[in-house]
């Protein structure tokens, strides 16, 4: 089974060797057919504290690296 691997945006990097990204998605809703608007926030390992507020991110699944940590950033 691969990794999952998606997109957002860093909204929080205070923590050391932590970022916190925001991941938006659209869809259409099952019964009114209206698009919907959900997001999640997702603890990520950064490394080398490289990434900043706003930045655009690729996360990709990884192992825990701690209680709420299981994701990392995919370096560009």
């Amino acid at each position: 089974m691969s990794k999952k691997i998606l997109n957002g945006s860093v909204i929080r990097d205070k923590n050391d060797k932590t970022i916190i990204v925001l991941v938006k998605r659209k869809y259409v809703h099952p019964f009114f057919g209206k698009v919907m608007t959900s997001s999640k926030k997702y603890y990520v390992h950064d490394k080398k504290n490289k990434f900043k507020i706003g930045d655009m991110v690729e996360i990709i699944e990884s192992k825990p690296y701690s209680k709420t940590k299981r994701w990392e950033v995919i370096n560009k």
